[in-house]
């Protein structure tokens, strides 16, 4: 989702004067320079690198299946893979759109991906994600049924969300699941979250590090906990498996969503009573 509030287009980094209804543009490949290859080329490596120590399974299988280390990765060739996989595509974006408009996407298996890259001086950090944070952290995990099918009921419990006026509570799920979720694996903890596997530090620190909290994953919790967009995550939530996030967020949550949007917020550095804690 878009945890970052819209103001208005002209303050975003992306060319969304082309954009359609939906938001859709086309991914001009010819605009990528060879400087934007190389740069591709260089955060694919370092990640490359961290993975195999620091990802899921799953996430690395993805990556492997998409074979996007030479080059920026063309859309249509991944929607072909993503197709056979798990039935779903990539719908190329300016960069972040409004949440109802990300939601409907998700909701038809539609995922969307902003078209342009970093520059070179916001190798390490930017602020709004770009087609490395989407294509390299996310798309991996399209391929996988089960984070599949979740990301499609997450999309359409949104839209529910939005009439409730509780989508704070589904951006806090999202951030803390799709952007910074850890998984228990027979190898340790692993992280399987697309703002942890694109960034080259936060990578490490989230399963070496002893400054986070680590606890384990329980829907309501998460919905609660606040978060920081400027800085490595002060709490991380650690799933048993893909199937656990699934189960525990299917069906209606309207009842969940009204009673957390009543309840006041749990700061990133707090426990609670019942917080299963999780050690490294």
């Amino acid at each position: 989702m878009n945890p970052f509030k819209i103001e208005g287009a002209c303050q975003l980094r992306g060319d969304y004067a082309q954009c359609a209804a939906d938001y859709s543009v086309r991914q001009d490949y010819a605009r990528y320079t060879e400087a934007d290859q190389v740069l591709w080329r260089r955060l694919y490596a370092r990640q490359a690198k961290l993975i195999e120590r620091y990802a899921a399974p799953e996430f690395i299988a993805g990556v492997t299946a998409l074979d996007m280390a030479d080059e920026i990765p063309r859309f249509d060739r991944a929607n072909a893979l993503l197709a056979r996989a798990t039935g779903f595509e990539l719908v190329a974006v300016p960069g972040l759109i409004p949440n109802e408009v990300f939601f409907a996407h998700l909701a038809q298996r539609r995922f969307p991906v902003s078209v342009w890259l970093r520059r070179e001086d916001e190798f390490d950090y930017l602020v709004e994600p770009d087609i490395f944070h989407d294509f390299f952290g996310h798309v991996p995990l399209l391929s996988n049924p089960v984070f599949a099918d979740y990301l499609q009921s997450y999309g359409r419990q949104g839209l529910a969300a939005i009439e409730l006026d509780a989508v704070e509570p589904m951006s806090r799920l999202y951030w803390y699941m799709v952007e910074f979720g850890l998984i228990r694996t027979p190898q340790g903890l692993r992280a399987f979250g697309s703002g942890i596997l694109s960034s080259g530090g936060e990578t490490v620190y989230c399963i070496e590090s002893p400054e986070p909290l680590r606890i384990g994953f329980d829907v309501e919790r998460v919905m609660q906990t606040a978060y920081r967009i400027d800085a490595y995550q002060q709490t991380y939530f650690v799933l048993d498996s893909f199937e656990q996030l699934f189960s525990q967020t299917r069906g209606d949550l309207r009842e969940l969503l009204l009673r957390v949007r009543k309840a006041p917020a749990i700061a990133a550095t707090q426990t609670r009573p019942g917080d299963r804690i999780i050690g490294l």
